[in-house]
């Protein structure tokens, strides 16, 4: 009898497993991660080139390459898209995007970067 729930116990959690496993895609990104685990951003140039916080079209290897000694790019900034990238498994450019609409948004901009105030006059 003991041998039978330690069966089945062992196949529950193996079948549990690999659904969760198989799926993992779908829930993930729903777990809340604290804040605490970025905390430990790069304070550098030369970190954020190393935790993937650069591409072609956003280039930090000059600034590292001169020996800029500023502490590196806005570390709010860094932590909201370094999860953005994790969550939503998108690379760089596309989490800076998605970062810059949601930030424009906020403060009522458009994503073409003109304001939405109705008030608002342009002259070209």
């Amino acid at each position: 009898m003991a041998y039978y729930i330690l069966y089945l116990l062992t196949l529950s959690v193996v079948v549990c497993g690999t659904v969760l496993y198989l799926t993992r895609s779908r829930w993930l990104p729903l777990v809340p991660v604290p804040d605490y685990i970025y905390d430990r951003l790069p304070s550098s140039f030369a970190g954020d080139i190393e935790a993937g916080l650069m591409s072609s079209e956003f280039d930090t290897s000059a600034n590292v390459a001169e020996g800029d000694t500023r502490a590196g790019l806005d570390d709010q900034a860094k932590r909201q898209i370094l999860m953005i990238m994790r969550r939503q498994r998108v690379d760089f450019n596309e989490a800076r995007r998605i970062y810059m609409q949601s930030h424009f948004s906020k403060n009522n901009i458009g994503p073409d970067g003109r304001p939405r105030d109705p008030k608002f006059v342009s002259f070209s």
